[in-house]
């Protein structure tokens, strides 16, 4: 309360700075684009004066990204066949084993490949023993030729039959036998942690072998120890970006927390609707911190370079100008003098922003209070 007090005080006195005369007839006005200010005063505003020095600048490219899983680490396990789900072997956040059970399916599609492997397999015996017949009787001049090439030829039919039929059964990863025909076994394909799953008692579910539009994702398995970042370039910013740069990720879940990570792939096209180049971070999250789908923002280091520079603070807009205040020795009634000075911008980052020209190294800067004596200007 007591600083807000002392704030408008001093603003007030600012404001009447050109008039002080009416105060103090010996004391002499400031002249226009300048601000004489007592010990008193600037100690009261809290302002600080700093020499402007040179620094090392961390230049940044700052850019929105998503969070995804890295996909050598993930699966999205689909059924192969259409069916009810019966059972819900993996609950969410369980650690499952490669190839470990997920879900019973009750399915016609396995009883009915089953069958077909069944059924081709006693077609191949009844081909082949019609061969031996046919291959007897050829052999006692007992039938035509044509007869006994007949049954080989559909010998090759059946064999052809089976080999159809196991592949089948081998992409519903089952076999023949089996205590319950029509049950299928959903297995992981990776081992990992179930992050997602739709999969519930009851469930129809359409399989990936039939002609279904629409195929359910049942669950994700997955690690994200370590994801994947996708970033956004802009043209303006092409070749900015390399492989092996560092980024810092930030989120707004927690903009205090920066996770640290590298880019380790930077697209050649850009996307023709929103113009930008794609890159990619591998992102070390032990923690599970990140989250996929998550959006973050990037901040890549793209350079260092020793500059003049202010703090941010210190830099005001006046009308179409960046200005700063600069102290200008001592009045004749002993006020400290200040003079606005425009100045021209260069990078900036962290807080900071070099100077282009308008001011040189040891010139004194007023580097906070620079929005109050704004207004004695005016």
């Amino acid at each position: 309360m007591r600083r807000s007090l002392a704030f408008l005080a001093f603003f007030s006195e600012l404001i009447a700075l050109p008039a002080c005369s009416r105060r103090d007839p010996v004391t002499a006005s400031a002249p226009p684009g300048e601000i004489w200010l007592t010990n008193a005063q600037i100690q009261g505003a809290r302002m600080t004066i700093e020499p402007a020095r040179t620094r090392t600048l961390d230049l940044h490219l700052v850019t929105s990204g998503r969070v995804a899983f890295d996909e050598a680490r993930v699966a999205h396990v689909f059924s192969p066949v259409s069916g009810r789900v019966t059972s819900v072997l993996a609950a969410f956040g369980r650690r499952v084993a490669k190839g470990e059970p997920l879900a019973v399916i009750e399915s016609p599609d396995l009883g009915s490949a089953r069958s077909d492997a069944i059924k081709a397999r006693a077609d191949l015996v009844a081909a082949e023993h019609e061969v031996q017949r046919q291959q007897d009787l050829f052999e006692h001049q007992a039938t035509a030729e044509r007869d006994y090439e007949g049954a080989q030829d559909n010998a090759t039919k059946a064999q052809a039959e089976v080999e159809r039929a196991d592949l089948r059964l081998r992409m519903l990863h089952a076999t023949e036998s089996g205590s319950a025909a029509q049950e299928f076994l959903l297995r992981s394909p990776i081992a990992g942690e179930v992050i997602n799953r739709t999969a519930t008692p009851g469930l129809e579910v359409q399989g990936m072998l039939s002609s279904a539009n629409i195929v359910q994702e049942l669950f994700t398995v997955g690690e994200i120890d370590r994801v994947w970042v996708w970033g956004d370039l802009y043209e303006r910013d092409l070749g900015k970006a390399r492989p092996g740069q560092r980024v810092s990720i930030t989120s707004v879940a927690s903009p205090d927390r920066p996770v640290t990570g590298s880019i380790d792939f930077v697209g050649d096209a850009l996307d023709k609707d929103t113009r930008t180049q794609r890159m990619r971070c591998s992102v070390a999250n032990p923690d599970h911190f990140l989250k996929p789908e998550m959006y973050v923002t990037l901040s890549i280091l793209i350079d260092r370079r020793e500059s003049l520079a202010l703090p941010r603070a210190a830099v005001i807009r006046s009308g179409d100008r960046q200005v700063v205040f600069v102290e200008d020795g001592k009045a004749a009634d002993g006020r400290t003098k200040f003079l606005q000075r425009a100045v021209e911008l260069g990078e900036g980052d962290d807080g900071w922003v070099s100077i282009a020209s308008g001011l040189q190294v040891g010139e004194r800067v007023v580097t906070s209070g620079s929005i109050l004596m704004s207004a004695g200007t005016q």
